[in-house]
């Protein structure tokens, strides 16, 4: 019985069979193993400026709290400031829906694999635009990125959809801590640095995290080139947790690290600190708008000084979801009411091959994203259902 096995069962023992929808792990296709055609086209990388945000505080000069993004990147490309996500049945305000209305170019409406009543682990019935990359492009799994945050595990699956001519096989990787503790606690269990009780409770530590894998990947680890990348964050940062960023900060460093290290031709970075608002403070939600601002300005710096990136590669900056606008509520800036505003968001698009200069103010959908970005990688997305926003396009 293997290491990983044990683990599992340890889990199910003292969970009481919380393991038993993991499915055993999926071969590649034949078609994997073809010889594909070169990557072609511009690097992409999209940045969910999430966390949910209105028009309001981030693309209006007068009440703005992203200067960088207004002022220095918008003049470099095309601003969409008429940008909504459908208010068709169904079709949700929130931060899962919304990152999956980009990543798979369409809209639908999305239950728990679990079956949990509030629970969010979304899988897409359709294929994200890290499958089309890969299955269509010769582009290794630590060339398609998701860079997510600490306290989203939920969306550390939305990397790959349950589609049958795409899925697991073609998946993108994943940054993130949840992706990190995992690795350090499997190489201190290999190392065998615990005994008696302490080594028990970190097997059944690494097992519930595993266990949060529906699809039961990566129990062994993420590949060479990742488990090397997390192996020199360890050595950087340590293994205390205490030293290296939080919140969006991290995905910034995790974002530029990869950028220097694994060289993926596509990455999602999921910025989520606005919406810690929750909590009741209203500065909660400017700051962290103010936190992603200057996250940009930093992805951005380090695409321009990159000679494998600059003059090669397509930002697209979207949030995930808007703002409902409720003075009566005690907590502000919510989005759970599919409100008008909460569907009123923006987009912008510059570097390679997008138009500079421009601000077009036409109604345009959320989901038209998508496949504007697979066409200018050369990839045919199928199954997406929007126009490309052509307005970008030189």
């Amino acid at each position: 019985m293997t290491v990983s096995l044990d683990r599992r069962s340890l889990l199910r023992a003292a969970l009481g069979g919380a393991g038993a929808l993991a499915l055993p792990g999926l071969a590649l296709p034949r078609a994997a193993a073809a010889r594909r055609p070169a990557p072609r086209g511009p690097k992409v990388i999209v940045v969910r400026f999430g966390g949910g945000v209105r028009r309001r505080e981030t693309i209006d000069a007068e009440h703005g709290y992203a200067p960088y993004l207004l002022h220095d990147l918008a003049p470099r490309g095309t601003l969409f400031t008429n940008v909504e996500i459908s208010s068709e049945p169904g079709i949700d305000t929130s931060h899962g829906q919304g990152t999956l209305n980009l990543l798979i170019g369409r809209y639908a409406h999305y239950t728990d694999v679990r079956g949990r009543t509030l629970g969010d682990r979304f899988e897409a019935a359709h294929p994200t635009l890290f499958e089309y990359l890969r299955q269509a492009r010769d582009v290794a799994p630590h060339e398609a990125i998701l860079v997510n945050g600490e306290d989203r595990t939920d969306e550390e699956f939305y990397a790959f959809s349950n589609h049958t001519d795409y899925g697991l096989p073609w998946r993108g990787s994943v940054l993130s801590l949840y992706r990190f503790k995992c690795y350090l606690l499997r190489r201190q269990l290999r190392e065998g640095r615990f005994e008696g009780e302490v080594l028990r409770r970190k097997q059944l530590e690494l097992a519930k995290l595993e266990a949060l894998d529906h699809r039961d990947q990566n129990v062994d680890g993420q590949g060479g080139e990742i488990e090397a990348f997390w192996e020199r964050w360890r050595r950087h940062y340590g293994e205390s947790g205490l030293v290296n960023p939080r919140g969006d900060r991290l995905l910034t460093e995790l974002a530029i690290r990869a950028l220097r290290e694994l060289r993926p031709r596509l990455m999602m970075v999921c910025y989520n600190d606005p919406d810690y608002v929750h909590w009741g403070n209203p500065a909660h939600y400017t700051r962290g708008i103010a936190i992603m601002d200057e996250g940009l300005r930093r992805l951005a710096d380090t695409v321009d000084a990159d000679p494998f990136y600059r003059g090669d590669t397509v930002f697209a900056v979207v949030p995930d979801c808007g703002r409902d606008d409720n003075r009566f509520m005690t907590v502000p800036f919510q989005h759970h009411f599919n409100s008008r505003s909460s569907r009123e968001i923006f987009a912008l698009l510059f570097g390679a091959g997008i138009a500079r200069g421009q601000v077009v103010d036409r109604r345009v959908e959320q989901i038209a994203v998508t496949p504007t970005l697979g066409h200018l990688m050369g990839v045919p997305t199928p199954h997406c259902s929007a126009p490309l926003l052509g307005e970008a396009l030189v």
